[in-house]
């Protein structure tokens, strides 16, 4: 199927791993009411977090990843479904508002890349010097952040293996 754009080799990334302590961080959480700072320590505190990581808010891959993540009733699960990308908290508002059915959904606004780095799944974007943001990735983290299953995309656009993050948490 052509969807009307070419797929790109990423360069390898260095990823954390099943069993490794997701770093904690406090970024902007954007709903489709508000954002405020919160730590990735307040969320897991609270139960199992799937942390997607995602590129520019509008962009095809987002918008599809989190379609397919509506579609396939995820938010139905015992751990909370939660994106993150470099997009600013207006434009991840914004991202929320013109997807009415995205507002289940809450994002982390990482304009640096910082958390991605720290998780090793930032990247160059192509044509835009100086600007990283994460490649497609998800991890699964338990309560105390440990990972339970994690994955991150080796080409552009790649899309996460649904059946086996569904499976990890599951498995929770």
């Amino acid at each position: 199927m052509d969807l009307g754009f070419e797929v790109s080799e990423l360069p390898p990334a260095d990823a954390l791993a099943d069993g490794e302590t997701a770093p904690d961080f406090t970024r902007p959480l954007v709903n489709d009411e508000f954002w405020e700072d919160v730590s990735l320590s307040d969320l897991t505190g609270e139960g199992p977090v799937v942390l997607v990581f995602h590129q520019m808010a509008g962009d095809f891959p987002p918008t599809y990843i989190f379609q397919r993540i509506r579609d396939d009733e995820w938010t139905d699960w015992d751990a909370e479904i939660v994106g993150i990308s470099i997009s600013s908290p207006y434009e991840l508002k914004g991202f929320i508002r013109e997807w009415r059915d995205f507002e289940q959904f809450r994002f982390f606004s990482d304009p640096s890349a910082q958390v991605a780095e720290e998780f090793g799944v930032a990247t160059d974007v192509d044509g835009m010097t100086g600007i990283r943001e994460p490649r497609p990735a998800v991890f699964v983290l338990d309560e105390d952040r440990t990972i339970r299953y994690a994955w991150a995309a080796g080409e552009n656009p790649e899309f996460p293996p649904y059946s086996e993050v569904e499976a990890a948490v599951q498995d929770l």
